[in-house]
């Protein structure tokens, strides 16, 4: 297929190994490994998980649960808080699969109750550090009522908790510092209150070994990994399974910069700072690398400056610039796969194949 716009290349060998390589870590730690699907946004690639035994997903919207219960997937986990406003698409849905969703307040478990008529299970969200939604876990008082509410219709299935901060991290000491505090907050949790606990993030869950303590694993960005996670550590350049084939529109050498059809519209604007030969602070917007007809070299030629809507400004040394051409495709590694992935209306494999994706509302 002839790329002439931005395209998003999947390597599907590479996304394969890395489900491999994390499905037998969950298997060596008696763990479900439940993905998130918010990745990859797709029935096709969810069909890989499925071909290596995966019967359970998760997801981060009520049409993103819809989407993959269409395609076969009978157990599903929204990660995401509870929505009262969609409390009738819930009911509907959870008639026909398995459906988990998130609670961290009386008043969203009560208006469940009230308004979904399916069973539905439900986790405690809890927040771990990240602040960015779920119950404290010192409040015990409010954990304990929001589990003497579950019924034969809402049923309390323990504690679910995503470590972002590890995001964060510049190291596995960091990584390791922020996996041994949930950890213990988490078998705390159980402990005292019973249920399972759900967790999941990618990089600790790519760099600790042993994550026994959990029942359930819900990283998602592993399958295709980005330029993010190899800052932190998570994988190595060889292992990231996505790169955008973008068009060369412009060739400035007096400035070292070439500009590509690939902006944020493509990329996100999710960036990194690192630092440059000189140690001072550079923003990262994505890596550059060639493209082959087999897909893409490891070999970084570059990095995306700046970013505006459509355009990209990469910045290359002399000697790279001399071999670029008006017309050109050059590979993008993403900062946040994640993001760019959303952001795409498909892939193409690097066999040529063309992989749909969940369309938007």
């Amino acid at each position: 297929m002839e790329i002439t716009t931005p395209t998003l290349l999947i390597d599907k060998g590479k996304c394969l190994k890395n489900i491999d390589k994390m499905l037998a870590k969950a298997e060596r730690s008696n763990a479900i490994l439940r993905p998130h699907f918010k990745t990859h946004h797709s029935a096709s690639i969810g069909s890989w998980f499925k071909a290596k035994g995966i019967s359970q997903c998760t997801v981060s919207s009520v049409s993103m649960a819809k989407y993959f219960a269409e395609n076969g997937w009978e157990d599903i986990t929204i990660a995401f808080p509870y929505n009262p406003l969609e409390a009738q698409e819930i009911s509907t849905l959870a008639s026909k699969v398995n459906l988990h969703i998130l609670i961290e307040s009386e008043e969203s478990l009560k208006h469940a109750l009230d308004h979904i008529n399916s069973s539905v299970g439900y986790f405690i969200k809890v927040d771990v550090g990240t602040h960015r939604t779920g119950v404290d876990h010192r409040n015990k008082d409010l954990i304990q009522s929001l589990v003497n509410l579950s019924s034969d219709a809402l049923v309390f299935k323990g504690f679910l908790a995503h470590a972002g901060h590890t995001y964060g991290s510049n190291s596995y000491d960091s990584i390791k510092w922020i996996f041994d505090g949930t950890s213990k907050i988490l078998k705390e949790l159980k402990e005292e209150f019973g249920g399972m606990i759900s967790y999941g993030d990618t990089p600790s869950c790519s760099q600790i070994e042993d994550l026994s303590l959990f029942d359930e694993l819900r990283p998602g960005n592993f399958a295709f990994y980005d330029w993010m996670q190899h800052n932190i550590g998570s994988c190595g350049i060889d292992e990231i399974a996505i790169c955008l084939a973008s068009p060369v529109v412009a060739i400035h050498k007096e400035r070292n910069e070439i500009v590509i059809y690939g902006g944020a519209v493509h990329l996100s604007k999710d960036m990194i700072v690192e630092k440059d030969i000189m140690g001072k602070d550079k923003r990262c917007f994505g890596k550059t690398v060639r493209l082959s007809d087999s897909g893409w070299d490891t070999a970084i030629i570059g990095h995306v400056d700046r970013l505006s809507q459509e355009h990209g400004i990469v910045k290359l040394s002399e000697q790279e610039i001399a071999h670029i051409k008006l017309g050109d495709l050059i590979g993008v590694i993403p900062v946040h796969s994640c993001l760019a992935a959303d952001l795409q209306g498909h892939y193409l494999s690097t066999s040529g194949e063309r992989i749909e994706k969940m369309i938007k509302n």
